[in-house]
């Protein structure tokens, strides 16, 4: 059993920042890599960062220079520091891992989301 477990969603004021977390628990598998995707109301979901586990990082155009993605390899966690959060960009935070299941192959897991308003 393999189980993301997300947290860190809230209220934050425009120009603010946030800390999502993401921890994958369970045994039997192990970490490719890991990432975030967020999903606006009436959008499409979209990729935010990735980062694989030898911590080589990958960011949305619309995220750089204010966005940072970081990993424990020892936890088995994924950390997305967010700066400079714009107005009405209210949107649900989705951890994705892709990983290996020991004597099964690979898999792409979900949490179930964590949601983020930036609002006055």
């Amino acid at each position: 059993q393999v189980q993301l477990v997300e947290s860190g969603g809230g209220l934050v004021q425009p120009g603010g920042s946030l800390r999502l977390s993401c921890a994958a628990s369970g045994s039997g598998f192990s970490i490719y890599a890991m990432g975030w995707y967020r999903q606006a109301p009436g959008k499409q979901r979209e990729s935010v960062a990735t980062i694989t586990s030898g911590g080589s990082p990958n960011y949305a155009d619309s995220v750089k220079g204010r966005f940072t993605i970081s990993t424990d390899n020892t936890n088995n966690t994924v950390v997305l520091q967010m700066n400079s959060l714009k107005p009405k960009k209210t949107a649900i935070y989705y951890c994705t891992a892709e990983l290996i299941v020991d004597g099964g192959g690979p898999y792409g897991c979900w949490g179930q989301g964590t949601q983020v308003t930036v609002s006055s």
